[in-house]
């Protein structure tokens, strides 16, 4: 887990090493591109059982290759919410009868972005793929009796299971990351008297094939962009 948190920490630094350096370069027509944003994450499928909205931040950086095509790499950390239905069958199993906990959701993608831009208002596609990263936190420690039957909650709070039973009692980090990919669409509109700030509403799809419970989510996110 530490590796893997300095190495998102290291890819979030050089995206806003990146950032910095582009807004030196204050030129309509910069190479050089940047975002901030803050998502409201909705999680679909199987994920929306687990887990309500997640709130976050998203940064990030890239190459304008002209104005209609250009390379983004981005870092996304979400903090998402457990549901009622994800804790209940647990809290039987905690010393004290009671139990919270939270995910938090790391995300460094790769993207390539089509954009098309108006003098007020513009659209663009975006997708790409990357390594997603989750690690949960419980308020309580549980103890699953032997012979407990697996069920899909006890693998989203990291518990390992063989032959349809728990056979570890897990521990509070998600077992590992896993790569995903992502596609959207989104909305600029130009900020008045600053022809490179736009202001950006977006929506992307993310899916990442865990092992144990597929995430699958869609951030709304709203933004600026350089």
């Amino acid at each position: 887990m530490f590796r893997v948190s300095t190495v998102l920490l290291a890819a979030m630094i050089i995206l806003l090493s990146i950032a910095a350096k582009a807004q030196e370069e204050f030129d309509p027509d910069s190479k050089l591109n940047t975002n901030i944003g803050f998502p409201i994450t909705e999680p679909v499928g199987i994920t929306s059982d687990f887990t309500h909205l997640g709130t976050g931040i998203v940064v990030g950086a890239g190459y304008n290759f002209n104005p209609h095509h250009a390379f983004v790499g981005e870092f996304m950390w979400n903090w998402l919410y457990p549901t009622e239905e994800s804790l209940t069958p647990l809290r039987p199993l905690t010393p004290t009868g009671d139990l919270n906990g939270h995910s938090n959701l790391f995300v460094v993608t790769a993207n390539y972005r089509l954009e098309f831009r108006g003098s007020k208002v513009g659209t663009y596609l975006i997708g790409g793929g990357g390594y997603y990263y989750r690690n949960a936190s419980r308020t309580e420690s549980v103890v699953v009796p032997a012979g407990t039957a697996c069920a899909p909650v006890f693998r989203w709070w990291g518990f390992a299971c063989s032959g349809g039973t728990v056979i570890s009692q897990g521990s509070s980090s998600f077992p590992g990351g896993v790569f995903g990919g992502n596609a959207g669409v989104g909305i600029t509109f130009n900020l008045p008297h600053e022809p490179r700030y736009r202001v950006y509403v977006e929506a992307r799809y993310h899916y990442a094939p865990t092992d144990t419970i597929p995430l699958r989510f869609i951030p709304i996110t709203v933004g600026f962009r350089f």
